[in-house]
């Protein structure tokens, strides 16, 4: 999986959240909520062929990432359930 298909969810200083690819100045999306920037982000990764949403708090740190298909995930899941 190559960098290109990496989008981050983060904060906007004037409010709500924005979609970014790493390095570009502008956003990908921008949503007045965490969740829709996260949904918006999939369907954006999704779109590009898979690979990874990292979200981020509103501090800045990072929160959680998520592997959209056909992305390959680096830790998936052990249970199997």
């Amino acid at each position: 999986m190559s960098n290109n298909n990496r989008r981050h969810v983060v904060p906007n200083q004037n409010g709500g959240w924005d979609v970014r690819a790493p390095g570009a100045q502008r956003s990908s999306a921008h949503t007045d909520t965490q969740a829709d920037a996260v949904r918006r982000a999939g369907e954006i990764v999704g779109n590009a062929g898979g690979g990874e949403v990292v979200i981020h708090r509103r501090d800045g740190h990072i929160r959680d990432s998520d592997t959209i298909a056909p992305g390959n995930d680096p830790n998936p899941p052990r249970d199997r359930k």
